[in-house]
C-alpha cells in the first residue's frame, strides 16, 4: 500500500507494505508502512526527521498513526536491548527481578543518564513480569533476527 505524501508527515524514505513483515501480526495488522520524513510538528525554520508507522483502517488513514523523533527510536531500541539483557538472567530471581534493586541500568546519554527500571509501582508486577518474560521468550527469534540485522548494519557502518 502506497504511504501518502499529502498529510503533515512528508515521507522521505520509505518501507511500504511492512504489513508483510510487521512481526507477530504479519498479514494480520492495520500498520501498513513505515518512514522517515520531516516531521509534522515542524515549524518555519525548524526541521526534524521523525519516524512514523503508518495505520490504515481500510477506510482511511488512522490517526493512531505514530511519529517519533529519531533519538527516542533509537532510546526505545537501547531500552529493549538492555531489558533482555537483564531477561537472559532474571532466572536467579525469585520474581525475576530483585526488589531490593530494582533499576536495572543507567545508561550515559547527553551529559545524564537514561534510568531502566523495573516498574514496582505496578501493583500486579509480579504477575505482569512472567507474562512480560513469557512474550518476550516467544518472541525471541524474531526480536533476533532484527537484532542480527541491525548489528551488522551497525558494523558496516563502523559502530
Amino acid at each position: 500500500m502506497k504511504i501518502p505524501t499529502t498529510l503533515k508527515h512528508k515521507p522521505v524514505v520509505v518501507s511500504e507494505n511492512y504489513e508483510q513483515i510487521d512481526g507477530r501480526m504479519a498479514n494480520h495488522t492495520d500498520a501498513k508502512g513505515i518512514s522517515l520524513g520531516l516531521a509534522q510538528w515542524n515549524d518555519r525554520g525548524k526541521v526534524d526527521i521523525s519516524a512514523k508507522v503508518w495505520r490504515y483502517t481500510g477506510e482511511k488513514w488512522s490517526r493512531q498513526s505514530e511519529e517519533l523523533p529519531l533519538h527516542r527510536v533509537l532510546d526505545l531500541t537501547i531500552l529493549i536491548c538492555r531489558t533482555m539483557e537483564h531477561f537472559r538472567e532474571a532466572y536467579r530471581y525469585e520474581h525475576l527481578y530483585d526488589p531490593q534493586k530494582p533499576v536495572i541500568d543507567r545508561i550515559g546519554l547527553q551529559g545524564d543518564a537514561m534510568t531502566v527500571a523495573i516498574c514496582t509501582d505496578n501493583e500486579r508486577i509480579n504477575e505482569d513480569i512472567k507474562l512480560f518474560n513469557q512474550s518476550l521468550s516467544d518472541d525471541g527469534e524474531m526480536i533476533g533476527e532484527r537484532l542480527r540485522t541491525l548489528s551488522r548494519i551497525l558494523k558496516e557502518m563502523g559502530y
